[in-house]
């Protein structure tokens, strides 16, 4: 880090999962990678078999800090003691809902449902000494009928205290948002962002099955839609990053769901690399 007074960098382990899916013993020498290319801390997406103990143990010896984890909504309503018990282990601080299906999303016949149980889930986690964090795509933008988006609605609904913002700035993006602003109204309850860019050109649909996301197809639309390092896609990051700063935000994720040829670790060298030359 420069003399500025900047955030640490952290890693979402999604976008190296071609390196560790059904090879544990990849986790230990992907971590030191991460940790020599400059990244600080990371963020879960499961732990690949491994035990909570071993998964905390090797980013203690790597030194890499757990910041959060993604636990799949479905696993969250299913076994949360046993998600509570395994990330206390770990240490992380923060645990994220990453994906909510159509049904329960804003204007989806459940969303009343999916609130209540994000809800109850941010108590829980509260209670147990860990914060809950929402982690959006474009769909939450959805207006409501008074005209509001859904992600903005579910954060009304839910207090602070139980649910904070982690906004995912390529998808605001993508949906027309202007991340930087949406990072300044949220303020601190941006705790940790994710940092992703990415070059979109037309109207492409069926954007979820770039993310393994099976949905609906839907017909239509002609352009071209592809994830990229940071820095090496179509987001100005500069003004997001100074909003980052400004908020009080602790932590920033990189994340690249999918490299299109680029290997996973050299597109999570050239994402650090470019937030290095801005200082970070």
């Amino acid at each position: 880090m420069s003399c500025m007074s900047k955030l640490p960098v952290g890693i979402q382990v999604y976008s190296l999962r071609d390196l560790l899916e059904g090879t544990p013993e990849n986790f230990k020498p992907v971590m030191e990678k991460l940790k020599a290319m400059g990244y600080a801390g990371v963020e879960l997406a499961g732990l690949y078999g491994l035990e909570p103990a071993y998964v905390r143990d090797v980013l203690g010896q790597v030194g890499l800090v757990p910041v959060s984890a993604h636990v799949p909504f479905a696993d969250l309503l299913g076994d949360l003691d046993r998600v509570i018990s395994d990330y206390k282990t770990v240490g992380v601080e923060y645990i994220a809902v990453p994906y909510l299906d159509q049904e329960l999303r804003p204007l989806g016949p459940r969303y009343g449902e999916a609130l209540a149980e994000i809800k109850r889930i941010g108590q829980a986690l509260r209670q147990n000494g860990l914060k809950l964090m929402y982690h959006n795509h474009d769909f939450e933008f959805v207006q409501l009928p008074d005209g509001t988006y859904g992600l903005d609605d579910m954060y009304a609904q839910i207090g602070a205290e139980d649910l904070l913002v982690q906004l995912d700035t390529c998808w605001a993006h993508v949906a027309g948002i202007d991340p930087a602003a949406y990072i300044r109204r949220y303020g601190e309850r941006c705790a940790v962002v994710h940092v992703k860019d990415y070059i979109k050109t037309g109207d492409p649909k069926n954007l979820y099955e770039l993310i393994g996301t099976e949905v609906e197809k839907e017909a239509g639309g002609e352009g071209f839609f592809q994830f990229r390092p940071v820095g090496f896609g179509q987001i100005f990051w500069e003004p997001i990053l100074e909003a980052i700063l400004a908020a009080g935000s602790k932590w920033i994720i990189v994340e690249q769901d999918e490299h299109h040829g680029l290997g996973s670790l050299e597109a999570a060298r050239r994402s650090r690399e470019y937030l290095k030359i801005l200082g970070w």
